[in-house]
């Protein structure tokens, strides 16, 4: 039998637990324009019973015009917290398709001192397909208190980011597509130059998931050493805002590889920027450098 990631929870494992004290699901479906389709929406119409709805745009960092930025500890503690989750519960976090949206949520909680969190495997659409129990009614949980405990090194910021890029202290995992990674295809966002950082290597989110599922540890693996990641050094995972760059920190923390962290402007923050340094062509190239 292949092994799997330690962080993902199947349907039927989570069917098993449902009405469990400690267990808290958490919905954190979210999508782009191109996916037509409305999260909450589909959260109205019928959500695994009992999930809360976690918005990335609302529980984030207001002061800054980037989407969806990670809050502070306090801001966050706060929205969860009112949401019925303690740092101590075994928290399952799902999304519409499977591994999208809900692995950043993972990373997040993670971030803020959770522990005892899983993404479940399939999300919605396989809790869906499998005929499992929804719900309509919207959860009213009694407030409890977040204990935070922030990790800032897992989050990285545009001043820290130009240093790697500048010095090549960390490898640079970038999540966008091929065609986005190498600039032969125009950025979703209005504004936004076309390429990667130099010396990133291209790891597509879509890869590491099958039918919603997350891939086999040994698929991982060789799918992240193919793309000229090195496991044995350190790792920032980056993608268009922010979201799709922690299906590739969930696969690094599922192969043990604990020495990464998230670039949380992404390429909306870096694409957008006059003096950040882009290349494009794919990573083997002598690429073109726009300063």
């Amino acid at each position: 039998m292949p092994e799997h990631s330690p962080f993902i929870i199947s349907s039927e494992q989570l069917a098993a637990e449902l009405g469990s004290p400690e267990l808290r699901i958490v919905d954190a479906s979210f999508y782009l324009p191109a996916q037509k389709r409305d999260a909450d929406a589909e959260y109205a119409a019928g959500h695994l019973p009992g999930a809360v709805r976690f918005d990335h745009d609302k529980v984030a960092d207001h002061s800054t015009d980037l989407p969806h930025m990670v809050p502070s500890p306090d801001v966050f503690a706060d929205a969860v917290g009112r949401m019925g989750i303690r740092e101590t519960d075994r928290i399952v976090i799902y999304d519409g398709p499977g591994i999208f949206s809900a692995p950043r949520a993972w990373w997040l909680f993670r971030t803020m001192g959770a522990r005892n969190v899983f993404v479940l495997d399939g999300g919605l659409d396989g809790w869906k397909a499998e005929g499992r129990p929804l719900e309509t009614a919207v959860p009213r949980p009694q407030p409890v208190v977040f204990q935070p405990t922030f990790d800032a090194d897992r989050v990285i910021d545009i001043e820290s980011m130009r240093k790697i890029v500048e010095n090549g202290s960390r490898q640079v995992a970038d999540a966008r597509s091929s065609g986005r990674f190498s600039g032969t295809e125009a950025e979703p966002r209005q504004g936004l130059r076309s390429g990667h950082m130099p010396g990133a290597r291209n790891l597509p989110s879509g890869a590491f998931a099958e039918r919603g599922r997350l891939k086999p540890l040994s698929e991982l693996r060789t799918l992240i050493r193919e793309a000229g990641i090195d496991l044995d050094r350190p790792v920032v995972t980056s993608c268009g805002s922010g979201i799709t760059a922690a299906i590739i920190t969930l696969a690094l923390e599922s192969l043990g590889h604990s020495d990464n962290a998230l670039y949380d402007g992404s390429w909306t923050e870096w694409g957008a920027l006059p003096d950040t340094p882009v290349v494009t062509g794919p990573p083997s190239d002598k690429s073109v450098q726009d300063q």
